[in-house]
């Protein structure tokens, strides 16, 4: 038997008018809610597609449990008043009291505050290129960590220009800005955008002006500098989390507070939380430090890894990367339909 099995065993299944209660043959319990229960039954949902099929103001305002037992590997349930009996599958129901987690573990996220301490080779998904393309479990495992992690590699990307496009085809949509598809990240004579010179740049997200702010950033390095030009990545997630345990107000001031609104009595408090945010992203313990080689792959979400560089000299060694922004929505989609698919094709 395996353990997903065990998992439907019931010892006992029990209810208050208020809400069912199953305790599982490995001693957890259970609960669910009456009227969660009365808004999920099977009939409401079309079978095929899922969607909904009644609005919620068809639903009893308050109903309530007059019976519920298990049988067959289901749960019937008869609510006072009615005449109809909920029928609700032992599976569906463990599936509802794992979480969404236990479904989609790639929603889990992890914090990474202390990035000096990290390798990337060491602590990061790394898969070759090769093996993301032809095996669909190397792939799906890499997507979960990028998205547990907000940051994944791949190596092995042949090094031809927009060669980045058929790396991202496995992980989500490409999004098209007034950069184009693929944007080139290298020094030419004055640069309209510093990320085109020599200059160091410090942790920042791309974009976050547009609507939508790009969900996803790849780069592909070309041609490396052996002398500077290395990357450098921290997790904006655990840094929002460290301010707030350690500057409660800062954080309070910068996660509610819109600066171009504010009077300007109120400034000063606002520059000084600002300030503070900003002493984070430059000090090193938070920084995770490497250098991509060339045919390296970085992929991270913009919308939480911040990402930077340490300067180079370019009429010394040349630097050439070609990036990318991938939509949210469809790395996470894609993620979601691989594990469906792999494990269909497990059955």
């Amino acid at each position: 038997m395996t353990d997903g099995e065990q998992s439907l065993e019931v010892r006992r299944v029990s209810a208050t008018p208020e809400a069912l209660s199953v305790e599982w043959q490995s001693g957890a319990v259970s609960e669910f809610s009456s009227l969660w229960l009365r808004d999920n039954l099977r009939e409401h949902r079309d079978p095929h597609s899922g969607q909904r099929l009644i609005d919620v103001t068809e639903l009893p305002a308050d109903p309530r449990i007059r019976t519920a037992r298990s049988a067959d590997g289901v749960v019937l349930i008869e609510w006072q008043g009615e005449t109809r009996t909920g029928r609700f599958d032992l599976g569906w129901l463990a599936a509802q009291a794992a979480g969404i987690a236990a479904q989609r573990p790639e929603l889990e996220r992890r914090l990474w505050l202390a990035g000096s301490e990290l390798s990337a080779e060491r602590d990061f998904a790394w898969a070759t290129f090769r093996a993301a393309r032809s095996d669909g479990h190397a792939r799906l495992a890499w997507l979960t960590r990028l998205l547990q992690d907000g940051i994944a590699f791949l190596s092995g990307v042949p090094r031809e220009e927009r060669a980045i496009l058929g790396a991202m085809s496995l992980v989500g949509r490409v999004a098209e800005t007034n950069y184009g598809l693929v944007f080139d990240v290298r020094s030419v004579p004055q640069p309209a955008n510093l990320a085109n010179s020599d200059l160091g740049l410090g942790l920042h997200t791309d974009n976050p002006y547009r609507e939508p702010v790009p969900g996803f950033q790849a780069l592909h390095a070309l041609v490396t500098s052996p002398d500077g030009g290395d990357s450098l990545f921290a997790d904006g997630c655990a840094l929002a989390e460290h301010l707030r345990a350690t500057a409660p107000q800062a954080f309070a001031c910068l996660s509610t507070i819109a600066p171009l609104a504010l009077p300007a009595r109120a400034m000063p408090a606002f520059y000084a939380a600002y300030r503070r945010f900003a002493a984070l992203l430059l000090d090193p313990r938070f920084q995770l430090r490497m250098k991509l080689a060339a045919d390296d792959l970085v992929v991270f979400d913009n919308q939480r890894t911040l990402h930077g560089r340490t300067a180079f000299t370019s009429a010394r060694h040349p630097r050439h990367l070609q990036g990318c922004y991938l939509t949210r929505d469809s790395v996470y989609s894609g993620t979601g339909l691989l594990r469906r698919e792999l494990a269909a094709a497990h059955r």
